[in-house]
């Protein structure tokens, strides 16, 4: 490792800290606190992610230019085409409207890729912009005292080297653990050269741009048990204080379904608030007792990608959604897209600022 990779570890570690004593407060302790649990992170850097309370959500890529929130991956690269690209203003919006951490998706279901990836050429490098996003936003974060952290989506429907994907006709979710029952259809599924590129590309993203705060893997569920397990303890072994979302889909997060998403660090509430009775950390996972904290991801408009016309949700409605996440023990990882330009709408910008206003952070 460099001593320019050390220091910006140190760095995350200092912000970690930082950001846990400043953030809005986190749940309180309870009676079974002294537990340490068997996950792979302490209690200390999960206490310290979820003292971060509030994030933002960047979904920016192909389907903001193909209007498909699940592109089908045969656009060429060069309709991605912002003509006014501004990666500094999503930070700095975030940081003013309270956010500690930013995940982009590096990596959607089209399948371009916001960094100059060496193994596709569907990727920036070969569209209308060519901007590094990635190295933007964490430059930018990096400036402004704000968390960054990556998306990557398994779902891939322009690099699928033989996989099978949610996309195809006749899919059906379910039977993860890779064993469909007789007459059966199976489930989508990623093959094993699939499976290198993936670890080919979270390599190039954990390794060339510095500390990655949150590591979000979506649709965990094409991968299988055994490639996720390697998987995730690749990335734990490329950044170890990373913070791994293997995304356990929508839904209040009470329940868990482990031959989808386990190995994990987090548990995801997506489009739902957790259980009024307040999100279940410890959980009884893979015969160990774990501690699993929640976060919430919900678009503050309707769709995750830039819409015409998707405006933001009431004042109201986006502040109890806040107030409850927190209330109840879980981060809010809400979704605030840029348009076509590449700049987050001003009607966006204005509620962020009321709401961090209505919520008193």
């Amino acid at each position: 490792m460099s001593l320019r990779e050390t220091s910006r570890r140190e760095i995350l570690a200092s912000g970690l800290a930082t950001a846990a004593a400043a953030a809005m407060p986190a749940r309180a302790a309870t009676a079974d606190e002294p537990k340490r649990g068997a996950q792979r992170l302490s209690l200390e850097r999960l206490r310290a992610w979820e003292a971060l309370g509030y994030g933002i959500f960047i979904h920016f890529g192909m389907s903001t230019f193909d209007g498909n929130e699940l592109s089908d991956g045969k656009a060429e690269a060069s309709l991605y085409a912002p003509d006014a690209l501004d990666v500094d203003q999503w930070v700095s919006v975030a940081r003013d409207a309270g956010m500690r951490y930013a995940v982009l998706t590096a990596k959607h279901v089209a399948g371009h890729c916001l960094w100059p990836s060496r193994h596709t050429r569907y990727t920036v490098a070969n569209s209308t912009d060519k901007t590094d996003v990635c190295e933007r936003l964490v430059d930018a974060c990096r400036r402004r005292g704000v968390l960054p952290g990556f998306y990557y989506c398994s779902w891939d429907n322009h690099n699928r080297f033989g996989s099978r994907t949610p996309s195809d006709e006749g899919f059906k979710w379910g039977n993860w653990a890779g064993v469909p029952a007789d007459g059966e259809p199976q489930a989508p599924f990623t093959t094993s050269v699939y499976q290198n590129f993936q670890t080919l590309q979270l390599t190039e993203l954990l390794t060339q741009y510095g500390p990655v705060a949150e590591t979000w893997v979506d649709i965990p569920g094409v991968l299988g048990t055994g490639y996720r397990e390697f998987l995730y303890g690749r990335i734990a072994k490329l950044q170890p204080e990373t913070v791994v979302m293997m995304n356990s889909g929508i839904g209040d997060g009470a329940t868990y379904d482990a031959d989808y998403a386990w190995p994990s660090d987090l548990v995801a509430v997506e489009r739902a608030l957790p259980p009024a009775s307040g999100h279940r950390g410890w959980r009884e996972i893979a015969g160990a007792e774990r501690y699993l904290p929640g976060e919430v991801c919900d678009p503050i408009g309707k769709s995750w990608f830039w819409v015409e016309g998707d405006a933001p949700r009431p004042d109201g409605v986006l502040v109890e959604q806040l107030q409850a996440c927190r209330a109840r023990g879980t981060n809010l990882l809400l979704d605030v897209p840029p348009d076509r330009h590449g700049r987050i709408p001003d009607a966006s910008v204005q509620a962020l600022l009321r709401l961090r206003r209505n919520a008193g952070l």
